[in-house]
């Protein structure tokens, strides 16, 4: 359980951090806010993507500690 809360935890910093390099119509066509026609970031999606993954290492640290 520890090991795939990391590797979640992972993907999901990895996901913030294309929200907020890649403006709306750069994102790949499976993340959620990608629009053809926009051109700015999606902060948004990136803090909330960046705490998520941050809150599941946090479980998977916890876990760990047993």
């Amino acid at each position: 359980m520890r090991a795939v809360c990391n590797v979640v935890g992972i993907i999901l910093l990895g996901v913030a951090v294309i929200y907020f390099i890649l403006p709306a119509d750069q994102l790949p066509i499976f993340l959620p806010g990608y629009e053809p026609d926009l051109a700015r970031v999606h902060v948004k999606h990136g803090v909330v993507s960046g705490v998520a993954g941050l809150v599941v290492l946090a479980i998977g640290w916890f876990l760990g500690r047993r």
